[in-house]
C-alpha cells in the first residue's frame, strides 16, 4: 500500500459502513479499479493503487519474482498477480488473504489461495522457502514485531521473506502504529483495524529481534524492498 499520503479530515458523523459482502475493498477488487483509500483514525489518507494490485505485474514486481525461491507464500495476496505468477512459473505457492472477494479472484486467476488470517494456523508451516509481505502488508494487524515473529514461524529455518516497505520519499525512520478504515470517499467505509507503517530502520531493528537478517535491499520504479534471512536464534521453532 505504498503512496503518498495527504493529511485529510475524518469524514462527518454518519457515512454508511458497508456489509463486508459490500465493504469499498471489495467493490473496488470487483470492479478491477479505485478510488479506493485507507484512513485513519489521525487524520491522513492513503491512496490504495487498486488498478496495480488487479493488472499484470509490473516492472518492480518482476524483481521480487525473480527472488523467489522454492515453495512462496504470498501473505495479503489481495487479487493474486504476484501468486498467479508464481504458479505460472512453476513454484509450488498459495496465497492467502481475509477477503473472500480476494480469494475469489485470486483463483479466477489461476493461483491457489485460501482465506486465512496470516496469525491462523496455516498449510505447511515452517515448511515456506520463501514467503512475502508486499503492497504495505508489513503493516498487517498493526504490529510488526509480532507478524515478523509469526513470519519466522512460517518459513523454514533457513527461509527468506521478501518485504515492501515504505518508498524513497517517505522517512526512512517512520514506525507508526494506527487505526484504520478503507474508504472510497463516496459515502461507504469498511470497519476499523489496526494497522502499522513502517521505514526501512525501524523494519531492520524489529526484524533482528526476530531472528530475521537484511540479505538484499533495492527500489525500482518508486518501490522499496528488502529481503530478510532467517538466522537460529537458539528458540525451539
Amino acid at each position: 500500500m505504498s503512496a503518498s499520503i495527504a493529511p485529510l479530515r475524518m469524514p462527518a458523523p454518519g457515512g454508511r459502513r458497508a456489509r463486508w459482502d459490500a465493504d469499498p475493498y471489495t467493490r473496488a477488487l470487483r470492479a478491477g479499479r479505485g478510488p479506493l483509500f485507507l484512513r485513519s483514525t489521525t487524520g491522513w489518507l492513503l491512496p490504495l493503487d487498486v488498478e496495480r494490485w488487479c493488472a499484470e505485474p509490473d516492472d518492480a514486481d518482476l524483481t521480487v519474482l525473480a527472488r523467489c525461491g522454492g515453495a512462496v507464500l504470498d501473505v495479503g495476496c489481495g487479487p493474486g498477480r504476484l501468486v498467479t505468477a508464481l504458479a505460472v512459473r512453476g513454484h509450488r505457492a498459495l496465497g492467502i488473504d481475509v477477503s473472500p472477494e480476494a480469494v475469489r479472484r485470486t483463483a479466477r486467476t489461476g493461483g491457489p489461495a485460501l482465506m486465512r488470517s496470516v496469525f491462523e494456523p496455516l498449510p505447511g508451516e515452517g515448511r515456506w522457502d520463501t514467503a512475502l509481505l508486499i503492497d504495505g502488508n508489513i503493516g498487517i494487524g498493526g504490529d510488526p514485531a509480532a507478524l515478523l515473529r509469526r513470519m519466522a514461524d512460517i518459513t523454514r529455518p533457513a527461509g527468506s521473506l521478501i518485504v515492501e516497505t515504505l518508498p524513497p520519499d517517505v522517512d526512512d525512520d517512520i514506525d507508526e502504529y494506527v487505526q484504520v478504515h478503507l474508504d472510497d470517499c463516496r459515502g461507504r467505509y469498511g470497519e476499523v483495524f489496526p494497522w502499522a507503517r513502517l521505514g526501512p530502520r525501524p523494519l531492520i531493528r524489529y526484524a533482528a529481534a526476530a531472528g530475521w537478517t537484511p540479505s538484499d535491499a533495492w527500489t525500482r520504479s518508486g518501490r522499496r524492498f528488502v529481503t530478510l534471512a532467517l538466522t537460529d536464534t537458539g528458540d525451539e521453532r
